[in-house]
């Protein structure tokens, strides 16, 4: 009990908040016991607290292996705010600096030292660390363990050495995202099969899943930017390096502050624009995979993919990097054929065997599941990851506007028929064009102007035939040859349906404009409030720029909603918002009542 009392102590004058979520507890408790846990923990659900805390009550120093530099100077950061002895030892650091840090572990002055695999792994390093108190090792982001993870790092599987070196030092991975395979990696490459395991929840209740098929994708982007998103910080993830420089010059014309990020670009100009992300408010970064991981700010509203992920799971973990702070964000994707083919191309061409492959496969065909699925897509997501939702989340596409089915059992066998007559030879395109009837000089070189197929769709527009292509293959019926450019195949469960032995009943692809009245997000409506929430970012922001931090370093923007919602003219009642502990209170408690108070004055004078 005493442990608990402590604990929460923590919890709530360092950290400012009042209760622990979740298995938050159970967590720490295990780690001040000194044994061994893995913990899945969704993103934003409070997975650092889990090492800080212990780490903080424990002698010595806690060793927290982070995969990014920008994460561990987070990290730090936020800590320092929170009057918490924390530094990182990165290559970002000049030796001087890099030996003062090293003196202050020597001399039992930090509470939680971060570091890359990498820079753990150094003789020198692992010298130093066997000559001071160690609290224990966090290894955080520990899916990148995985080699067929969406985040593998080489240096991860050298972790094995912690149990080797220091066998009385209790160790702790986390991930947000690990199916049962990945956890079963994790434990086996970093040796934790004495581990307590730990899994929440997965589901993020303040994230609006929404997918489209692909159409004019620029300007269903433009659409979804313009009305919910103007000026408000996101990540918009694409397959290509050409495709994201593209679409990042095109967003910037467009008058969106949009950057490029992926490995093709220089070193300094991926930190530049990272940092700008980081730091600035409203900046879009126009990515591949290779930016996000990591990525500890809070108020992004919006994760967009223009192109498929390669699994749930990447598409999970990349999700999760909207809404941390628990407010209202949106996770939008579209998607067409070409993207199944693609992922099936890259698949194929790997150095995967034919076991992972299998796997890999199966994995694309569960994203496409959840693509074309007409009921609560958070319930197909939390099925996928072995939970179940009792009833639809009514904050997805799908609950929002409840998806249609219609009989396409007729249509089916008109695109099957027409796939199996043409050889099975080509794909999507040209088996539209030929259900359509159109007069080319392609078809007719092939005599399929002949074939009893041909012009026989006309009663479905070539959207809708598309739609029915893609759905075919989602539903198992029809096979890319990655080989043969994308050419459809039929398999050998298509013949029922062939057959008019089976009905087929499909999702009708709705038109979904954006409705007004979908759903509210959490924002204020009184004019004076929107003014007042204005003067507190722009104090916040003042504020950090002086101490070259992100803004939410000081205050995240949950916080800042409550500052406007509650308007508090006393410390007191500053004291008993959620994240702000005594030292920030200490900080900035003054400043900020007195702009409140002040603000509160004026609006008074103005009403009379």
């Amino acid at each position: 009990m005493q442990t608990l009392n402590n604990s929460l102590t923590i919890l709530r004058t360092v950290f400012g908040y009042e209760q622990f979520r979740g298995n938050q507890q159970d967590v720490i408790d295990v780690l001040l016991a000194r044994k061994d846990a893995l913990v899945l923990m969704p993103t934003g659900g409070g997975k650092s607290l889990c090492y800080q805390i212990p780490a903080i009550m424990s002698a010595g120093v806690g060793v927290v292996i982070s995969p990014l530099i920008a994460l561990m100077e987070d990290q730090v950061n936020a800590l320092l705010q929170n009057g918490i002895r924390a530094a990182y030892l990165n290559s970002t650091l000049g030796f001087e600096t890099i030996n003062e840090v090293e003196q202050q572990l020597k001399d039992d002055k930090l509470d939680l030292i971060y570091m890359a695999p990498e820079r753990l792994m150094a003789s020198r390093t692992i010298d130093l660390l066997s000559r001071i108190r160690i609290a224990l090792f966090a290894i955080d982001e520990a899916h990148c363990v995985s080699q067929w993870g969406h985040d593998f790092r080489q240096d991860y599987l050298q972790l094995s050495i912690l149990q080797e070196k220091f066998p009385q030092v209790p160790r702790m991975a986390l991930t947000a995202t690990a199916d049962e395979s990945t956890r079963n990696e994790i434990i086996t490459r970093l040796g934790l099969q004495t581990a307590e395991i730990f899994i929440s929840g997965f589901d993020r209740p303040n994230i609006h899943y929404r997918i489209s098929p692909k159409q004019d994708t620029k300007k269903q982007l433009l659409n979804f930017l313009d009305k919910k998103h103007k000026d408000r910080a996101g990540i918009i993830y694409c397959l290509s390096r050409k495709k994201v420089d593209s679409l990042s010059e095109w967003l910037r014309v467009k008058g969106y502050d949009a950057l490029p990020y992926h490995a093709g670009l220089d070193h300094e100009t991926r930190r530049l624009h990272q940092r700008r992300f980081v730091m600035e408010e409203g900046v879009i970064v126009v990515a591949t995979v290779a930016f996000g991981m990591g990525i500890d700010k809070p108020n992004v509203r919006f994760v967009v993919h223009m192109d498929l992920p390669k699994s749930l799971e990447a598409y999970y973990q990349e999700i999760g990097r909207a809404g941390r702070d628990g407010l209202a964000a949106d996770a939008w994707m579209v998607y067409g054929m070409q993207d199944i083919v693609v992922l099936r191309q890259m698949l194929q061409s790997s150095d995967a065997n034919e076991k992972r492959k299998r796997i890999e496969s199966d994995k694309i065909n569960a994203l496409l599941g959840f693509c074309e699925t007409s009921i609560c897509r958070r319930s197909v997501l939390l099925e996928y990851f072995g939970e179940t939702s009792a009833e639809p989340c009514g904050n997805c596409d799908n609950c929002v506007q409840p998806v249609d089915s219609w009989d396409a059992t007729e249509s089916a066998q008109m695109a099957l028929s027409c796939v199996y007559r043409t050889g099975q030879r080509f794909g999507v395109n040209y088996l539209v064009d030929v259900l359509l009837g159109k007069d080319n000089a392609r078809i007719k070189s092939f005599n399929h102007h002949q074939q009893s197929t041909f012009g026989i769709g006309k009663d479905l527009s070539s959207v809708q035939w598309r739609a029915l292509f893609r759905q075919l293959v989602a539903c198992g019926y029809l096979d890319i040859d990655i080989e043969g450019y994308g050419a459809l195949r039929l398999t050998e469960a298509c013949r029922p349906v062939l057959r008019a032995e089976q009905s087929l009943m499909l999702r009708k692809d709705p038109d979904r404009k954006l409705k007004k009245t979908q759903r509210k997000d959490k924002n204020f409506v009184e004019p004076m409030d929107v003014q007042l929430w204005d003067l507190l970012r722009a104090e916040r922001r003042k504020i950090a720029s002086t101490q070259g931090v992100p803004p939410y370093i000081i205050f995240h923007d949950s916080t800042l909603m409550e500052l406007v919602e509650k308007k508090p003219i006393t410390l007191a009642e500053m004291a008993e918002l959620t994240g702000v502990g005594e030292r920030k209170l200490e900080k900035y408690g003054h400043l900020f009542v007195g702009l409140i108070d002040e603000y509160l004055l004026n609006e008074s004078s103005v009403r009379q």
